[in-house]
């Protein structure tokens, strides 16, 4: 049974809720018979992939939907052997190039030269390119995007690649400049509760605006985390009430844990004991940034101003050294023993004033 949020996901451009202003221009871009290389940035749950499938159902038809899972097996220079699961169609293939690590670049070059090589069988009535999406391209090395940049000039011809982002900063500018940037920014609050009042009436369930508003704030404006949020609503209380509780997710709760567990114990004991807990979060798929802004966010609430300015200078020290690192855990683990180091050096400062 399919999750709300991919059972009412738009799948035209007439069918959005919101940003139709660009979902028209999106459409006259298409009617011109060509169109250019295609990066879609925004924030995670602003509706980036539902906007990439409306433009993909607009050129090919319904054929896209007609998706098939397969997994890809690419060779290393070193004879190892990297697989990368794939979903796509005859007209089209979806891969995220950051689940190979390291390997990032040979998934790239070796994945876009199989695609290319091959035509349409009938492209009657088709366009003749195929086209490749690639998730996530913000997160792949540097070394990985300068060769999507070369592959991309050269087999312009017959595929054509659209690029989804959260951040354009982690972006080279030569994938830049030769891309068609198309921003779609997050939904504003009132466009989220209009999506969720939406979605329970599709439900054939009457809804709560005072709940929806609720969700929608909690969402911090991430439409797929709101609907999630509804449907989980649904399923612990119906009928909804505008006062019922909304359930956390389980690794926010465990973050949050996590920075109090750092705020009552500065040792190296304690260091190791978060360690795990943040590894935890990390094999649990929640990326590392996220992890990051987290911790952050719930250790300077239990700071005072000084402090505060402390943390979140060495916060952007150690986010930046681990956005072009390639370990995540080593600089989490070092913004936490620096945040140790700072936070009892103030318990002691105050303990001497005291006496």
């Amino acid at each position: 049974m399919a999750l709300w949020v991919d059972k009412h996901r738009p799948r035209d451009f007439s069918k959005l809720d919101y940003h139709k202003p660009q979902a028209e221009q999106l459409r006259n871009l298409l009617k011109q018979g060509d169109f250019p290389h295609l990066m879609f940035y925004g924030p995670s749950g602003a509706g980036k992939k539902t906007r990439i499938m409306c433009l993909l159902r607009e050129l090919y038809g319904s054929g896209v939907e007609r998706l098939r899972h397969e997994t890809m097996v690419f060779t290393t220079p070193s004879n190892r052997k990297v697989e990368i699961m794939t979903v796509g169609s005859n007209y089209h293939l979806e891969v995220n190039p950051s689940d190979a690590g390291i390997y990032d670049r040979v998934v790239i070059v070796d994945l876009i030269k199989q695609v290319a090589q091959t035509h349409q069988i009938d492209p009657t009535g088709q366009r003749e390119f195929k086209v490749i999406v690639l998730s996530e391209v913000d997160h792949i090395t540097k070394d990985a995007q300068h060769a999507l940049r070369r592959t991309m000039e050269k087999y312009m011809n017959t595929c054509r690649i659209i690029l989804s982002v959260n951040s354009t900063s982690r972006v080279i500018p030569a994938i830049r400049s030769r891309c068609l940037g198309i921003r779609v920014a997050a939904p504003t609050y009132e466009e989220i509760v209009s999506v969720l009042m939406a979605t329970c009436k599709k439900e054939n369930l009457q809804p709560s605006r005072e709940l929806c508003q609720r969700i929608a704030e909690q969402s911090n404006r991430n439409l797929r985390r709101a609907v999630l949020m509804l449907e989980a609503c649904k399923t612990q209380q119906y009928p909804f009430t505008g006062s019922q509780k909304i359930t956390e997710l389980d690794w926010q709760v465990y973050l949050r844990d996590t920075a109090n567990e750092i705020i009552l114990e500065q040792t190296p004991a304690r260091l190791h004991s978060v360690r795990e807990r943040l590894y935890e979060l990390l094999a649990q798929g929640i990326p590392p940034n996220m992890i990051f802004r987290g911790l952050v966010e719930s250790l300077v609430v239990k700071c005072d101003m000084n402090l505060k300015a402390e943390t979140i200078k060495w916060a952007a020290t150690f986010e930046h050294r681990m956005q072009i690192g390639s370990k995540h855990i080593f600089h989490l683990e070092a913004f936490v023993a620096r945040f140790m180091a700072i936070y009892k050096q103030q318990l002691d400062d105050i303990l001497m004033d005291d006496l």
